[in-house]
């Protein structure tokens, strides 16, 4: 449970802000069709996330555990710098109007997460929890809580949610967990 719970927790407040919210913004503006994006979304993300657990659990199997406890402490204490600074959307179009809304946000989604802030935060999650399930339903629920209301609220949610106060808190705990892995041999 802990590792579900601190895994949509931490992706959640990391994916404030982030350029995948904004193409979550962006799609729902042009599509105005929020439930095919919804799905997009969830099944991009599931995948995405998926394939980032599965590479965090070989790198742990792969180094051990005392190496891994060192890995996971630098990677938490990079993810806490890298959530303070703002994201923004690159010149990600989604003109793949011949997919549809679903088709489109699938594959934005996918592109656009890989190698991002909470894609990495999945494989440093997946190293240090043992159940690579319940890491990637976590860090979608957390990618989910963070991407729907900016589908169905769009630009009304980012003038009300001070994103600069959660990418401290997200980088708060980041370095939290960082400074646990690298104090705490049993981490």
């Amino acid at each position: 449970m802990e590792a579900f719970l601190v895994s949509a927790g931490i992706v959640a407040l990391a994916e404030m802000g982030d350029k995948t919210q904004l193409l979550a913004l962006v799609l729902a503006a042009r599509y105005a069709r929020p439930l095919p994006i919804v799905f997009g979304i969830l099944f991009a993300t599931l995948a995405n996330h998926a394939l980032a657990a599965w590479l965090g659990a070989w790198i742990t199997n792969l180094t051990g555990r005392e190496a891994m406890r060192w890995i996971l402490g630098g990677s938490f204490l990079a993810m806490a710098a890298w959530s303070l600074v703002p994201d923004k959307l690159d010149e990600v179009e989604a003109k793949s109007a011949r997919f549809g809304a679903f088709g489109a946000t699938l594959g934005a989604f996918f592109l656009v997460e890989m190698g991002d802030k909470t894609q990495v935060a999945t494989v440093a999650l997946a190293a240090r929890y043992v159940s690579i399930a319940t890491v990637v339903a976590g860090s979608t629920l957390g990618m989910m809580l963070a991407n729907v209301p900016a589908v169905y609220v769009g630009e009304r949610l980012l003038r009300r949610v001070p994103a600069k106060a959660l990418r401290r808190v997200a980088a708060a705990i980041f370095a939290l967990l960082g400074a646990l892995a690298l104090a705490d041999p049993k981490f």
